[in-house]
């Protein structure tokens, strides 16, 4: 059955903006588990920061279905690897779903989200879609706060919405600056692995496409250069932590 809610808006795009680094487009598109691709960097914790009833957010409501002011239940995350905060994620789902569909989102505490969503065969995924967010965007007021240094300019930021059984859980996760700085040390860094480690690599979580049933929830890859384990473009590596300028489009308030 196809997924009747989809994520993307004006300002919420399937194709990552051409501005973005390689890296980025490749986090930013990767399907699957979120928690387990920053396994393969370190070890993971899930820091809760807020778990409540709550409006929904401008960019929000239309794409779970919901008036302006419906109710909704929020969850929010700090996913840090090896104790640095990488990702600030942001949950939402109807009230009434958060009590019946949804309900094992509010008994959760500090395991990640990704424990029910790719668990589960009846939840289906619509595509990821991904923007720049400026400071007029509640999300990076939340992933501030997890920014020891004055942040930059703009933080880019992934979303999708799951489905099950009818009702929507919408997921946004924001990128921390330290992700891209671990990412842009580890390609200066000489490479651990053995040369045969890239001989029999493990095969990729099957994608799909928008709107059908999916293998553990991969969300749609959208043509983003993959990076290979440990390297990445000089380009990448000066932009590690900083995203470049963003043009004067009008923010969703």
């Amino acid at each position: 059955m196809p997924i009747r809610f989809d994520a993307a808006d004006a300002h919420w795009r399937v194709a990552p903006l051409p501005g973005f680094s390689t890296a980025q487009k490749d986090w930013l598109t990767r399907g699957g588990s979120l928690t387990a691709h920053l396994r393969t960097l370190g070890a993971v914790a899930v820091r809760v920061t807020r778990e409540a009833v709550a409006l929904p957010w401008a960019d929000e409501y239309a794409a779970l279905g919901l008036a302006p002011r419906a109710p909704v239940w929020v969850r929010e995350v700090v996913l840090s690897v090896d104790g640095v905060p990488f990702v600030a994620a942001h949950s939402v789902a109807p009230l009434a779903a958060s009590v019946g569909v949804w309900q094992a989102t509010r008994r959760l505490r500090t395991r990640p989200l990704a424990e029910l969503l790719y668990s589960d065969s009846s939840v289906a995924r619509s595509s990821l879609v991904s923007r720049r967010l400026t400071a007029r965007h509640p999300l990076y007021r939340l992933a501030e706060q997890e920014i020891g240094a004055p942040p930059p300019h703009a933080l880019v930021a992934r979303r999708s919405v799951f489905e099950r059984h009818g009702a929507p859980l919408m997921v946004t996760e924001c990128m921390l600056p330290t992700l891209w700085a671990h990412l842009a040390l580890s390609a200066r860094m000489p490479s651990a692995q053995p040369a045969s480690a890239h001989a029999h690599p493990s095969p990729r979580t099957h994608v799909r496409e928008h709107g059908r049933p999916l293998e553990h929830t991969a969300s749609r890859a959208h043509g983003a250069p993959r990076a290979e384990p440990g390297q990445l473009s000089e380009r990448d590596a000066r932009e590690a932590g900083h995203v470049p300028p963003v043009s004067d489009h009008k923010e969703q308030r």
